[in-house]
């Protein structure tokens, strides 16, 4: 009998997996402390995780763990050296929710570009009369946009950009022209070298040391006063406190931020103060279809691993 531990709930579907399999058991946690956690997690087989941090301390604690399955893409809520140390399998949902995201994404560049909330509160006000006198706004066709990080998310972000007509440059160094070359776009190398020409950046690589504070005041000083950049894969690959800079100084025209360094943000951080901002609470991938998605094919990983059949595209090569 399998024990599965699930760290804050996950949908329906993904439970409705469990329950049909008869050499499983499984708990539901909501209760986040760690000390609680700790006793939970000692004689569980498997480990379903949301966004809660999986310290060292808890993943040698867990003496029969084999598998940690995350709900989404991101892990860097999990202790990756003791991961190694104890052989444990990790394993994402690599393919629920690039619909989600990449939507967000448009949501995000449509909404700063088309001047956020401005033409909604001008018809609700009863202001419909002054609409020749409000600022002109940007179309997305034939601009160029620069998708940095080229997986499945950025695989789908492709599709969008060509379907609204958009130049599509790509910049990922693990990625080979080839494939970017077949799917519409064109691979560049240099990211401080192509940013200047860019009018939309839509960030979606992986935090880690390499792209912690990816874009900082040095690129952001290069690019177009009109342009406009977004985030929806992790905070701290942009540096907060230079896109703040750069959004005052007038170096970039707009910013849209799914994620933050801190979450939840600090209420003084100053981005959630800046006009030409907008911003929501990690949530790019928070429609109905995907959660559904990344419910069952977080159970779903962890049912395959135990059956010796996962798809080694949801492993995380470690």
């Amino acid at each position: 009998m399998k024990k599965i531990l699930i760290i804050e709930d996950i949908h329906e579907s993904g439970i409705k997996l469990l329950e049909d399999k008869k050499d499983y058991t499984f708990e539901i946690i909501d209760n986040l402390d760690p000390a609680f956690i700790k006793k939970k997690i000692e004689d569980c087989d498997a480990i379903a995780l949301r966004t809660f941090e999986l310290s060292a301390d808890l993943i040698n604690s867990a003496k029969k763990l084999k598998i940690i399955s995350r709900h989404g893409v991101g892990y860097d809520n999990v202790d990756l050296d003791a991961v190694i140390k104890k052989n444990v399998t990790l394993a994402i949902t690599a393919t629920a929710n690039a619909v989600a995201v990449t939507e967000h994404v448009f949501f995000m560049m449509l909404n700063i570009s088309r001047g956020f909330d401005m033409y909604n509160k001008t018809v609700k006000s009863g202001e419909f009369s002054k609409r020749d006198k409000l600022p002109k706004t940007i179309e997305l066709w034939n601009k160029k946009i620069l998708i940095v990080g080229f997986g499945r998310i950025g695989k789908n972000l492709i599709k969008k950009c060509l379907g609204f007509e958009m130049k599509v440059f790509v910049y990922d160094p693990f990625v080979d022209e080839s494939t970017i070359n077949s799917l519409g776009g064109k691979k560049v190398n240099d990211l401080n070298l192509i940013i200047q020409d860019i009018d939309y950046v839509s960030i979606h690589t992986p935090l880690n040391n390499k792209t912690k504070n990816l874009i900082n005041i040095n690129n952001l000083k290069r690019m177009k006063k009109t342009a406009i950049i977004i985030n929806t894969s992790r905070g701290g690959i942009i540096n907060e406190l230079d896109l703040e800079e750069a959004l005052n100084k007038n170096y970039i025209f707009g910013a849209g931020i799914d994620v933050f360094e801190k979450e939840p943000p600090d209420i003084n951080n100053p981005l959630l103060k800046n006009k030409k901002m907008f911003l929501s609470p990690h949530t790019a991938p928070f429609t109905k279809e995907c959660m559904e998605r990344m419910g069952k094919e977080t159970i779903q990983n962890i049912i395959d691993f135990f059956e010796k059949k996962l798809n080694k595209s949801m492993i995380v090569k470690l």
